[in-house]
């Protein structure tokens, strides 16, 4: 693997197709549903923050079909798999003394999702 110099930064992002698939994946969530993240303690890459794992909230949006980050960084695989915006209370996830009018929205893969 070699370095990316700062002059071609430019022409690699303007050929990147970005990480967006165009698949017919069947949706696990929908806008409403109330999930759980998955408690997931991974070596590698992962785009699941230590502060979510284990916490509950509930699907705001469907962004689509997009490459799976965790097994691309390992693997070089694209995993394709849906990606939600999902909405926590910041009492969910920094406790009691958090503010109850915050939230926090994460986007999250399938991999990490489960049904509440």
């Amino acid at each position: 693997m070699h370095a990316l110099k700062a002059k071609d930064v430019e022409k690699v992002l303007r050929r990147s197709k970005g990480a967006r698939i165009d698949a017919d994946m069947p949706v696990k969530f929908k806008p409403g549903d109330k999930v759980r993240t998955r408690k997931i303690n991974t070596r590698g890459h992962t785009r699941l923050p230590r502060y979510a794992r284990g916490r509950y909230g509930v699907v705001d949006r469907r962004h689509g079909v997009f490459v799976f980050p965790d097994s691309h960084a390992a693997t070089g695989e694209t995993n394709p798999q849906n990606l939600y915006s999902v909405c926590f209370s910041a009492k969910e996830l920094w406790g009691e003394d958090a503010s109850e009018k915050d939230k926090i929205y994460i986007d999250l893969w399938d991999d990490y999702l489960d049904p509440a």
